[in-house]
C-alpha cells in the first residue's frame, strides 16, 4: 500500500488557498459568491470594500447592517486579529453582518453579538421542480421605480426598520442591476408585494433579499420569487443562507442544507 503520509515540506491543500478554482467545492463556490455579493452592493451604494488574508468587508455608508457585510473567507489562524481588522474597517455607530462559513469561537468578547447559525443551502441544476403558482406578477426591476419598490418591499417584510428613514433608492441604486445583479419584485395589481435579488459569481447563483409584505402572505410569493432569483441564469447551481423559517419553502424548491454557518452582529 502507498503511503499516505506527506513529504516533508509537501504542501497539502486545505481548499482555501487563494489559487485555487471557485469550484474546488460547493461551499468554496458559496463564500466567494457571496463575497462578489458583497462587493457589488459596496459599490452600488459607492461605499468602501476592503480585504485582509482571511477576511472581507463591505461598507455601504448607512448605519444599517443590510449595507454592511463583513465574512470571514478562510478559517483564521488568530481569530482575535480577524475580528480585529473586520472592526477597523466600521467606524463606531456602524452596524455590520460578520458573516462566517467556518465555526467561530465565543466572539462576543470582542464586542460581537450572535445572530444564529444559519443553513447554506444549495440547489443543483439537476433539481425538478414545478414553477410556483403565484396570482402575483413578478418582474424583473429595471428602472428606477422598480428598484424603489424592490427596496420599499424590502424594508417592509424582511423587515429592516434600521433602513426606514434612508432615501428612497439609497440601497438599489440603478448601479446595482449594471453588473451580475438581478432583482425581482412581485406586484399585486400595480402594488409591489414581494421580492428577491440573484447574483452571479464563482459559477454560482447567489439568492438574496427575499422578502413578503404581511399582506401577500398565503399567495405563495415568497416560493415565486425565489425561484425568480434562483432561474435567473438557468444553466448554474444556487444557493442562499436561509432563515429557519424559510427553509421549508426552499426545500420544496429542491434546495439541500450544506452546513450552518455563523452570523454575528456587530452593534
Amino acid at each position: 500500500m502507498t503511503s499516505m503520509l506527506p513529504e516533508e515540506g509537501e504542501h497539502l491543500t486545505t481548499g482555501w488557498e487563494d489559487d485555487l478554482a471557485p469550484t474546488d467545492s460547493l461551499v468554496r463556490q458559496a463564500v466567494l459568491a457571496h463575497v462578489s455579493w458583497a462587493r457589488a452592493l459596496t459599490t452600488a451604494a459607492r461605499g468602501t470594500f476592503a480585504e485582509g488574508p482571511d477576511w472581507c468587508a463591505g461598507r455601504g455608508g448607512a448605519p444599517s447592517a443590510l449595507h454592511n457585510w463583513a465574512i470571514v473567507t478562510r478559517p483564521p489562524r488568530d481569530w482575535a486579529q480577524t475580528v480585529g481588522a473586520i472592526a477597523t474597517a466600521y467606524p463606531d455607530g456602524v452596524a455590520a453582518l460578520v458573516i462566517s462559513p467556518f465555526p467561530t469561537p465565543d466572539l462576543t468578547r470582542h464586542g460581537l453579538g450572535l445572530v444564529g447559525h444559519p443553513p447554506l443551502m444549495f440547489r443543483p441544476t439537476t433539481t425538478v421542480t414545478t414553477t410556483p403558482a403565484t396570482p402575483l406578477d413578478v418582474r424583473e426591476a429595471t428602472t428606477d421605480q422598480q428598484l424603489r419598490d424592490a427596496e420599499r418591499v424590502l424594508i417592509e417584510g424582511y423587515p429592516m426598520p434600521d433602513m426606514a428613514d434612508l432615501p428612497p433608492g439609497d440601497f438599489y441604486r440603478p448601479e446595482v442591476v449594471a453588473g451580475p445583479t438581478r432583482v425581482f419584485v412581485g406586484y399585486d395589481g400595480e402594488t409591489p408585494v414581494a421580492t428577491s435579488a440573484a447574483h452571479s459569481a464563482a459559477g454560482v447563483t447567489v439568492v438574496e433579499n427575499v422578502a413578503v409584505l404581511a399582506s401577500a402572505r398565503g399567495q405563495r410569493a415568497g416560493a415565486a420569487l425565489t425561484w425568480a432569483a434562483a432561474t435567473a441564469w438557468p444553466g448554474q447551481s444556487a444557493v442562499l443562507i436561509a432563515s429557519d423559517d424559510g427553509q421549508p419553502v426552499y426545500e420544496r424548491l429542491g434546495y439541500l442544507r450544506l452546513e450552518r454557518w455563523t452570523c454575528w452582529l456587530r452593534p
